[in-house]
């Protein structure tokens, strides 16, 4: 807290002056209908203003989440809503509310924290490890042709086309197989559910569709849906038609080969695009030709060890390790020093992580060690990058192979 900009939490009556912080900051405004959907998920007592007088000057606020990660769960702050006026920019607002809201999460036991980057350079002053990377997909009409061949037998599928909201739980029962096994993955309660099947019509895009749900299914359980949007295109009297997925989940290699069937081979479509999808999407595998996916690299989910020994004792590591990690962390001092993980393979008991003042076998950043914490980055890249040093010949392989996991983590859902 500055002792010109006090910070404090808001009540639910300064809702709407928060969001006009918000809105001058990125540019757009939040229209009523918006609002009240912000309001399906908000939580007040997380949600923190800075003021200049009685003027509302900044904004921040966090999400209460379960976080899957390698072999487990772990309760996140999801920060949100980061915002100050463009008139009192650069006078510490910023770095006061990132305070504040990592006091927040520590006073709730979470000792991570993450959140979705509005631009890449803010957060890593701040300790923030880009943690998660998606593919961006761009098809276009006669490029989705899959290859031919066997696919995994299993019972077909049939599919239907429900509303969203009347299909939540067959959606919930789907994501929860995902949610078990995916790295990065939020778990969505009723709150969160809501809001994403809640259509808001002022935040769709000029000319889009309603929001549209593909559930692929048996006679016994919904395996795999879809949630997407359409707008209509004519380009000298050609349809020139959009499709663009929002979600896709498939419990099984049927269910995602229906699904990208059908959403590829609709008519009118001239183009069909998916800009948050994994890094192994399995469409890449089935498509005749991969590279007309155009797939493109983008920044996805940030992550920031909040308690670092709590962090790294409540994942489970591919492979065995005891070694001192050195870590720089500027700005929270409890977790900067020299620390030393005892850790045992998949099933192993819970790891350890205690202080020691042991010479260390790895030197580096408490952004790296956020980067490397879901199993999705490679520390030889960091080393070679000068944010890694290995003090002790081979640890860094050693820590390397325990941080990584089978499966590349992935967040599909911004907040």
């Amino acid at each position: 807290m500055t002792q010109t900009h006090p910070i404090r939490a808001i009540g639910a009556d300064e809702f709407g002056a928060l969001s006009e912080v918000d809105a001058q900051a990125f540019l757009e405004p939040w229209p009523a209908e918006a609002l009240n959907r912000e309001r399906i998920t908000a939580e007040f007592d997380r949600m923190f203003a800075a003021f200049d007088g009685d003027q509302l000057v900044g904004a921040g606020a966090n999400y209460s989440f379960q976080l899957t990660v390698p072999g487990g769960t772990v309760p996140a702050a999801g920060i949100t809503r980061i915002a100050v006026l463009p008139s009192h920019r650069r006078r510490g607002i910023l770095t006061a509310m990132m305070g504040e809201l990592f006091s927040d999460a520590i006073s709730r036991s979470e000792p991570l924290a993450i959140l979705f980057a509005s631009e890449a350079g803010i957060y890593g002053r701040f300790g923030f490890g880009l943690a998660t990377m998606d593919l961006g997909l761009a098809l276009r009409r006669g490029e989705g042709r899959l290859a031919p061949g066997p696919i995994a037998t299993g019972e077909p599928v049939r599919l239907r086309a429900p509303e969203p909201a009347q299909a939540q739980a067959e959606l919930a029962a789907v994501f929860a197989t995902e949610l078990a096994q995916r790295p990065g993955t939020v778990a969505r309660d009723e709150r969160w559910w809501t809001y994403l099947l809640t259509d808001v019509p002022a935040l769709r895009p000029s000319g889009s569709s309603p929001l549209r749900c593909l559930l692929a299914e048996d006679d016994d359980r919904p395996r795999g849906y879809a949630l997407y949007r359409t707008s209509s295109h004519w380009s000298d009297h050609l349809a020139e038609g959009r499709l663009e997925i929002l979600e896709l989940y498939a419990a099984d290699p049927v269910a995602a080969h229906a699904l990208w069937s059908d959403l590829l081979g609709r008519d009118l479509v001239g183009e069909v695009r998916a800009w948050r999808r994994p890094l192994d999407e399995p469409l890449l595998a089935m498509l005749a030709d991969g590279r007309r996916a155009r797939p493109a690299l983008v920044d996805a989910l940030w992550l920031r060890l909040v308690d670092l020994p709590e962090a790294l004792t409540r994942r489970q590591y591919a492979a065995p390790a005891d070694l001192v990690l050195e870590v720089s962390d500027p700005v929270i001092a409890a977790n900067d020093g020299r620390w030393r993980l005892r850790a045992g393979g998949p099933g192993a008991a819970r790891a350890a992580c205690e202080r020691t003042s042991d010479a260390a076998d790895v030197r580096l950043t408490v952004q790296t060690l956020g980067a490397a914490y879901l199993g999705g980055a490679q520390l030889s890249q960091f080393a070679a990058a000068g944010h890694v040093v290995e003090l002790t010949p081979g640890a860094l392989a050693t820590l390397g192979t325990a941080l990584a996991w089978d499966r590349p983590p992935y967040s599909g859902m911004l907040f």
